[in-house]
């Protein structure tokens, strides 16, 4: 497509379709090839007067068309996770009005499958293309105003109050932090990243504050205080429902900067940039001529990426990350402020995911192991449970891992009601409880004793929602109680129907074998799994007190002997095979250096990243494969705590690694050295 016009398709033809439209038309990459509505008689008039070739009565009609390129996609807030998702499984490239959701984890749902396709996306902050932009993060890298200690933006106007429209709609996330305060948190995020020499800024604390109205809660006005690396400070404004004297202002110890139209947003004429520098007592205005519209930088920006086969944009337009730093920066003003939309409330989200249920992909890569018993097939990588925060974080998070044919969860007791409640709820949502495996955990140390497993399981239960657990480990063992009696307790649950399976975490391989041997002799149910560590890298020191790892060969081949189904825990080593936050030289994290710096270990992750480049993955995706390529049944247990974290895991299912390679990454001689 290098030279070849991108063919546009707008998804809905409000009054920022007009301006994206006559951007467009001044483009040197792109045509305005259709237009969408859910009128038809709309898409017609729009068409008609913009020079699109084709109108189309329904987004889905166009979306079908295989000729458009790329969609803009423009409707209200809440429904651009719908129509960016449906866009990308129509092989369409994305760029997405802002903001792209209305909190992190809808952005994170759509970078996942954008990642996933290969297809473009970028979150049309049109401001980031005028040449403005570019000029101020020169200004600030070079040094211009000296050290910049704070930062001033304000975004705000003054707009009728109307309870139905979409500025003022809870259900359509009005309010001013998602309407316009998010280009505040963009610049000041971007001007405290040139002054950091990165391309970004996301700040470490955020206090934020909100006006909400009486009648439909959303903020009428906002402010925040945002705190970033080096002492910066930045100050940002916000409102739909009182005018301010918008602007950004930009002090230094040597000066100050101020740009009057920094987010150059006028949608019918060109923006003449304008930046104005004092120093020293003298004032240097600095003018950036224009002869096109803010959009039309804007379509070139995102169709010159398109063009050359990129995903994302390059800064200072708006990356995957940089969109992903401001929602979250957006999230926590609001957070602070403690201002939530009622569709992101625990019961609106249940109730949403109700109306329209996760389905499993045709496509989806899990594979599967049966585990005697068990009644239905396990993934072979089981969901960790402890980063959910909220029902939308949970909803994100498993609803993604779901669709990927995962149903595997690892839930524990001490791990808290939290984690439990929303995996929970989002099952019962979902209305898959017989569909999913969810392994319950306890008697943690210091009660591990059998009488404590049955009060802390029905507690369990109970915040789960379920009646029973498919799989149930022993969280600790208690060396001192006898193996026998931990059988007696656990088959007594088995009969009553409270647990299917179970087995131990942490406990050792002679102690299974002496549960096992009590088991048999008395004709009753022993263990069928076993939770420890097993990763690629040795553990040097233990992750947590009590904790217990499978490595040594002659450990391996005896759990094979024994039948049981190892899930493994930290089967990624805590990211120590990420070269990025795991080399000698970088020992800041105390934990990772503790328990898996060593030199053996750096030579096994030598290797993963040769084998990374053979199969065009991530080395800690070879780390992984390699777990699950062991001889017996082989569960990682994963954690990742986003989409996009989970799509990266998910790129080590469909790597076979050969005995060859497993014996190479694990240092064991070549077969007949």
């Amino acid at each position: 497509m290098a030279e070849k016009k991108i063919r546009w398709g707008l998804v809905a033809t409000g009054a920022i379709a007009q301006a994206f439209a006559r951007g467009v038309k001044q483009s040197a990459t792109g045509e305005l090839y259709a237009a969408a509505s859910r009128d038809m008689e709309k898409a017609k008039k729009f068409a008609e007067e913009y020079g699109a070739l084709h109108a189309y009565g329904s987004y889905e009609a166009m979306l079908a068309d295989a000729n458009v390129d790329a969609v803009y996609v423009s409707t209200p807030h809440p429904m651009h996770l719908e129509w960016v998702i449906k866009a990308f499984n129509a092989g369409k490239h994305v760029l997405c009005e802002k903001p792209a959701g209305i909190n992190q984890w809808e952005l994170q749902r759509m970078l996942a499958l954008a990642a996933e396709k290969k297809l473009f996306f970028m979150e049309a902050y049109m401001y980031r293309c005028h040449p403005q932009i570019a000029r101020l993060v020169e200004l600030i890298r070079e040094g211009a105003i000296g050290k910049v200690g704070t930062i001033q933006a304000t975004f705000s106007f003054h707009a009728g109050f109307d309870p139905e429209g979409r500025l003022w709609k809870n259900d359509h996330g009005g309010g001013g932090i998602l309407d316009v305060g998010g280009y505040t948190t963009s610049v000041a995020r971007l001007i405290a990243g040139a002054a950091l020499g990165k391309d970004f800024a996301d700040p470490i604390e955020v206090k934020g504050f909100a006006a909400l109205h009486e009648v439909t809660r959303v903020d009428t006005w906002a402010s925040a205080l945002l705190h970033f690396d080096g002492g910066i400070i930045a100050t940002v404004h916000t409102g739909v429902g009182l005018s301010q004297e918008n602007g950004v202002r930009v002090f230094g110890s040597e000066g100050s900067i101020v740009v009057p139209d920094p987010y150059a947003a006028n949608r019918t004429h060109p923006v003449q940039g304008k930046i104005i520098v004092r120093r020293g007592g003298k004032e240097e205005v600095i003018d950036i001529p224009t002869e096109v519209t803010t959009y039309a930088f804007e379509a070139d920006v995102a169709g010159n990426a398109i063009r050359a086969g990129r995903i994302e944009a390059s800064a200072p337009a708006m990356t995957w990350a940089d969109s992903l730093g401001n929602l979250r920066t957006q999230d926590a003003w609001r957070d602070s402020a403690k201002f939530v939309y009622d569709s992101e409330t625990h019961e609106r989200v249940c109730a949403a995911r109700a109306a329209n249920v996760n389905v499993v992909r045709p496509d989806a890569p899990m594979t599967y192991c049966d585990i005697k018993g068990l009644g239905k097939p396990m993934a072979k990588l089981v969901m960790g449970t402890m980063a959910a925060r909220s029902m939308v974080h949970a909803d994100a998070l498993y609803g993604a891992y779901y669709e990927q044919g995962g149903n595997a969860f690892d839930t524990a007791h001490v791990y808290g009601k939290n984690s439990s409640t929303l995996l929970g709820a989002w099952v019962n949502a979902n209305g898959i409880r017989d569909k999913v495996v969810i392994i319950a955990k306890g008697v943690h140390t210091p009660q591990c004793f059998p009488n404590v497993i049955r009060p802390q399981l029905d507690e369990q239960l109970g915040w789960l929602g379920t009646s029973y657990a498919d799989i149930y480990m022993m969280h600790r063992d208690n060396p001192d109680i006898p193996a026998g009696e931990f059988i007696e307790a656990l088959n007594e649950l088995v009969r009553e129907g409270k647990i299917r399976v179970f087995g131990g975490s942490n406990w050792s391989l002679d102690r299974v074998a002496e549960a096992n041997a009590y088991a048999a002799k008395r004709g009753l149910q022993g263990f069928s799994v076993i939770s420890n560590n097993l990763a690629l890298a040795e553990m040097v020191n233990p992750v947590w007190p009590g904790s217990i790892q499978i490595h040594a060969r002659e450990e391996r081949d005896r759990i094979a002997g024994m039948g049981l189904t190892l899930l493994a825990w930290s089967a990624q080593a805590r990211g120590f095979f990420v070269p990025a936050i795991a080399r000698p030289d970088l020992r800041a994290d105390w934990s990772l250096v503790n328990s898996w710096y060593s030199d053996d270990n750096f030579k096994r992750q030598a290797r993963a990243i040769e084998l990374a480049q053979k199969y065009d993955v991530e080395p800690i995706n070879i780390a992984l494969a390699w777990v699950m390529c062991q001889d017996f049944p082989c569960l990682p247990l994963i954690g990742p705590a986003t989409p996009l974290e989970l799509h990266s895991t998910l790129k080590a299912l469909p790597v076979t690694l050969t005995p060859a390679e497993l014996r190479y990454l694990d240092l064991e001689p070549a077969s007949g050295a």
